[in-house]
């Protein structure tokens, strides 16, 4: 793993000083423990994305809410039957 060394601004101070302290508490490098707080926070994003939320489905419209009569069994039919002819 190759090390960068980065600036950042617009960091809070007060949220610095208290990560600065623990870090100093744990005995863990600064950088390091920026790092495992970013690995941290990028892993909470990625199962948040996972989850899919079944009720988005009834938001489809044409779909689940439609008011007109659907044949998809007869256009599925249509379009596998017909292929193979």
């Amino acid at each position: 793993m190759t090390k960068t060394f980065i600036a950042v601004r617009d960091v809070d101070e007060e949220i610095f000083r208290k990560f600065k302290a623990i870090s100093v508490e744990e005995r863990i490098n600064l950088g390091n423990a920026l790092t495992k707080a970013m690995k941290y926070w990028l892993e909470e994003k990625k199962k948040k994305k996972v989850k899919p939320n079944p009720r988005n489905l009834l938001k489809i419209s044409g779909i689940i809410k439609t008011k007109e009569k659907v044949r998809w069994s007869e256009e599925i039919d249509k379009i596998l039957y017909e292929s193979q002819k």
